[in-house]
């Protein structure tokens, strides 16, 4: 029996010998200088698709939490009122060229009163130079050439003017094509529909949100780390990702950035002793040539831990050590 018991004992020492070395070493990396971590969420650039104009939503074509890829169509504004201003502008714009070819013909038609009058000018004053003629019959042909040529210059100002017209009249029937155009919402990136804020029939002032979308291929987990370590981080240190979800996953990442001014650390840091730190904010963006491959998988809001290399020199420990296939798909040189 107590041969039993002596076995017993020596194995229970064994394996707690092999639980605390294998628990001392799962947590060198804790110690270890060259590194340091934060717990965090993913998260994405969101951006709220809005109206231009004040109008009503005609139609919603996605749902929440669709995939929708860079210029889908998205939703469509009611466009009756604009559609009538389109109408009536290129209506203006017809009169203004209208208005331009009977402001031509009064050119020519001046133009040719001016020549006659400079031909009788001019043989007045031969004929005036020769006494063949009076002075007064010569500064009569002399006020209508003048005045034929100052209603040219006029004339030929009405042209420029109504061509000018034209102009305005055509910039403002193309404001209001594209106005017409803007009112179709397309989606501005590739990502996912978080969810709609309006409806069909809801009337939206200018720049009223009609959904929300979240880039998927700008996806970063923000995490803060205390002062005397986020001094150590450089813009654009590697980094890498643990999810709760895929803990066994290393994802690359890139430091993107380090608060400029330190801050307490949010409620969902768990321990007292932490809150009552001074932390930096530090973002670490995954590889974009990543997200891009697994675009339809990405979700944000997923829970994790982020790590972060203090020393380029540096090799990652084995559980942080990429797969073949993530560093060959996210482009990443193995280190």
């Amino acid at each position: 029996m107590k041969k039993v018991i002596i076995v017993l004992v020596v194995i229970a020492v064994a394996g707690l010998g092999v639980y605390s070395i294998k628990s001392y070493m799962d947590n060198a990396i804790y110690r270890n200088p060259a590194f340091a971590s934060g717990n965090g969420r993913l998260e994405a650039t969101e951006i709220n698709v809005a109206t231009k104009l004040s109008e009503k939503v005609e139609k919603v074509y996605v749902t929440d939490g669709e995939f929708v890829k860079k210029g889908q169509l998205l939703a469509k504004m009611q466009t009756n009122v604009l559609e009538a201003q389109l109408a009536q502008a290129k209506a203006q714009v017809a009169v203004k060229k209208a208005e331009l070819a009977s402001a031509q013909a009064v050119v020519l038609q001046k133009n040719s009163t001016r020549d006659n009058a400079w031909r009788r000018f001019k043989r007045a004053e031969y004929l005036v130079s020769k006494k063949a003629t009076s002075e007064q019959t010569f500064d009569n042909d002399k006020a209508l050439f003048l005045a034929a040529d100052a209603e040219l210059v006029a004339a030929k100002a009405a042209v420029v003017q109504a061509q000018a017209s034209i102009k305005a009249a055509e910039a403002d029937a193309r404001r209001v094509e594209e106005d017409i155009k803007d009112s179709s919402l397309v989606a501005p990136i590739s990502g996912r529909v978080q969810y709609k804020v309006a409806e069909p029939g809801e009337v939206l002032e200018a720049g009223g949100c009609v959904l929300n979308m979240v880039d998927l291929t700008d996806v970063y987990m923000t995490f803060f780390l205390p002062e005397g370590v986020a001094g150590k981080v450089r813009i654009g240190a590697d980094a890498r990702i643990l999810l709760d979800a895929v803990p066994h996953v290393a994802i690359p990442a890139k430091i993107s950035f380090v608060a400029s001014v330190a801050q307490f650390t949010p409620k969902t840091v768990e321990t007292r002793i932490e809150r009552q730190k001074l932390m930096f904010r530090v973002k670490a963006r995954i590889a974009p040539e990543l997200l891009e491959r697994y675009i339809d998988l990405v979700k944000t809001g997923l829970p994790g831990v982020a790590w972060v290399k203090l020393d380029p020199k540096a090799e990652w420990p084995d559980f942080l050590k990429l797969s073949d296939r993530v560093a060959k798909e996210a482009g990443v040189v193995k280190k």
